[in-house]
C-alpha cells in the first residue's frame, strides 16, 4: 500500500519517491484478497437489518427513554425532517451507511407489526413497510418477523429506514441516457455538468429533477406500482457535477436500503477511467491514504493524518501511455513530457477521492483545475497552425465512471453495466493517441474495454 510519513499535506513534494516496502504486486493481491473477504461477509449477512450510529429506544407507551440522533419526534414518531437531514449530512460527509430506529415496549400492546409500525412512522404507508418487513429490513428481537407478528412486553424491534420521500423537488424534462431500467432500479449514464442530489435552497436542475419527469411521464407503471411515496426514487450514490458516468438510482425502499448495504460494506465494482498529467509508473498499486477536508479551503478535500482523516483505498491501473514526442507543440514550462490513461478500483467512496489521490502522488487529472490539473488545448497536441488551436479539448476534470457492477437488490443476481464515454473525453483520448508515442498494457485485473 502507498503509504506517506505523516506530514502536513501541503508541504509533502508529490514528486518524491515512494517509501520502498512491499511490492505493488503484493500490495495488489492483498487488495483483492480484502475484497473477496467483504463480498463473501455481504452474500451471507445481504439480508441483515443494519444498526447504525443512528437509533432510538422508544418505550410503548410514547415516551422517550433515549434518543440517539435525534431521530424521534414528538409523540414517539420518526422524525421525518431530521431523517431526511441526517442522510443529508452523511451523504455530504459521503458516509455509506443506513439509518435504523429501535423500539422497546414495556407492556403488552396486542397489536400487529406493520400497525405498530405505522404509529411510529407516519410518512411510510403500511404497503411499504409490510415490504420492509417482507424482505428482512426489520427484526424483533433480533429475527426475522411477519407482519402480522403481535407484539408483547419487552420486545425490541429494529428497523432500516430509507430516505423519506420527498413531494418538494419539482419533475423536470431533461435528456436522460439510461442503461437499465427495470422495476426495481435505473441505471444511467450521468452527463457533465449535472448535480446528483439537491442542494440546500436550489430545488431544480439535478438528475433528481430529471428522475421524477422520467417516471412521471416515460416509465410505464412506475409510480402506479409502487405509490406515491416514491415520486423521487432514491440515489443511493453520488458523482461529481462534472464526472460523468454509471450511477445506480432505486425506485422503493427496499431497493434502496439493500443497495445501500452492498456500497456500504463495499461489495460494489466501481470502475473509473482517467486521463491524468504525466507518464504513471509502476504500471499498477494500490493507494491508500486517509482523506478529509482541506484545512484551508472550503470545498476542497485532503490527505490528512491527523483525526479527521479517513481510510480511503484506490487501486490504479495504468491502461495507455501517452509520450510527447519532439515535434509536439509545448505550452511553455510545467508541461508534463506525457500522459496516462489510468483504470482506477474504488475500494471506498469518499468525496473527491481519485481526484485528491492522483494529484497527491503528482498525477492530477486533466482539466480539475481544483486539484492541480489543467485543460489542454487542441493546438499543444495537434500544432499551433491547426484551427481553433487555443480551444481546450475538455473543459471538466477528465473523469469517468465506466462499470458499475453489484447484486441486483430484489433477485440477488450479479449485474454488471458499462457507460460509454463521453464525447469530450472519448475526443480526448482519440487526439492523444493521434500525436503521441502510444503504448497500450496489459496490466492483471483492469477490465473496462477500451475499444
Amino acid at each position: 500500500m502507498i503509504e506517506d510519513p505523516p506530514i502536513d499535506p501541503d508541504e509533502r513534494d508529490p514528486r518524491a519517491p515512494r517509501p520502498s516496502g512491499t511490492a505493488p504486486e503484493q500490495r495488489l493481491a492483498a487488495a483483492e484478497a480484502s475484497s473477496e473477504r467483504s463480498k463473501t461477509a455481504q452474500d451471507t449477512s445481504a439480508h441483515d437489518a443494519d444498526r447504525s450510529e443512528a437509533d432510538a429506544l422508544l418505550d410503548d407507551g410514547g415516551d422517550v427513554s433515549a434518543a440517539i440522533g435525534g431521530l424521534i419526534g414528538s409523540g414517539g414518531k420518526v422524525d421525518r425532517d431530521a431523517l431526511l437531514a441526517l442522510y443529508e449530512r452523511a451523504a455530504e460527509g459521503d458516509e455509506e451507511r443506513q439509518a435504523s430506529v429501535r423500539f422497546r415496549l414495556v407492556r403488552d400492546l396486542d397489536k400487529r407489526l406493520d400497525r405498530y409500525l405505522v404509529d411510529r412512522i407516519p410518512f411510510l404507508s403500511r404497503t411499504a413497510l409490510q415490504r420492509l418487513i417482507d424482505e428482512g429490513a426489520v427484526r424483533v428481537n433480533g429475527r426475522a418477523p411477519k407482519a402480522s407478528t403481535r407484539l408483547r412486553s419487552g420486545d425490541v424491534i429494529e428497523a432500516v429506514l430509507p430516505p423519506p420521500p420527498s413531494t418538494e423537488i419539482p419533475a423536470e424534462e431533461m435528456p436522460l441516457e439510461i442503461l437499465h431500467e427495470d422495476d426495481d432500479i435505473i441505471v444511467l449514464n450521468k452527463p457533465a455538468n449535472l448535480i446528483v442530489h439537491p442542494a440546500r435552497g436550489n430545488r431544480s436542475g439535478t438528475l433528481i429533477n430529471a428522475l421524477a419527469w422520467h417516471f412521471l411521464h416515460r416509465s410505464a407503471g412506475a409510480l402506479s406500482s409502487v405509490g406515491t411515496e416514491f415520486a423521487r426514487p432514491g440515489v443511493v450514490h453520488r458523482l461529481d457535477r462534472n464526472t460523468t458516468g454509471a450511477i445506480v438510482a432505486a425506485k422503493g425502499d427496499t431497493a434502496h436500503w439493500r443497495l445501500g448495504k452492498q456500497f456500504e460494506q463495499r461489495s460494489v465494482d466501481k470502475r473509473y477511467l482517467a486521463v491524468v498529467h504525466g507518464i504513471v509508473d509502476p504500471a499498477a498499486d494500490v493507494i491508500e491514504l486517509p482523506l478529509g477536508k482541506h484545512p484551508l479551503v472550503r470545498e476542497k478535500y485532503a490527505v490528512r493524518w491527523d483525526e479527521s482523516g479517513r481510510p480511503s483505498t484506490t487501486i490504479f491501473r495504468v491502461r495507455e501511455r501517452f509520450h510527447l514526442g519532439a515535434g509536439v507543440a509545448r505550452a511553455g514550462r510545467g508541461v508534463p513530457e506525457g500522459y496516462s490513461l489510468v483504470e482506477l478500483e474504488l475500494r471506498t467512496g469518499r468525496t473527491h477521492q481519485i481526484r485528491v489521490h492522483l494529484s497527491h502522488l503528482g498525477f492530477p487529472i486533466v482539466g480539475d483545475e481544483m486539484y492541480g490539473g489543467r485543460s489542454i488545448r487542441l493546438g499543444e497536441l495537434a500544432g499551433s497552425a491547426v484551427r481553433d488551436a487555443g480551444v481546450p479539448i475538455i473543459e471538466r476534470q477528465a473523469l469517468h465512471a465506466a462499470v458499475l457492477g453489484f447484486r441486483h437488490p430484489m433477485t440477488a443476481a450479479p449485474v454488471r453495466f458499462l457507460a460509454p464515454l463521453p464525447e469530450d473525453m472519448a475526443r480526448l483520448i482519440a487526439l492523444l493517441r493521434e500525436h503521441s508515442r502510444h503504448e497500450r498494457l496489459d496490466v492483471p485485473g483492469a477490465t473496462v474495454n477500451l475499444d
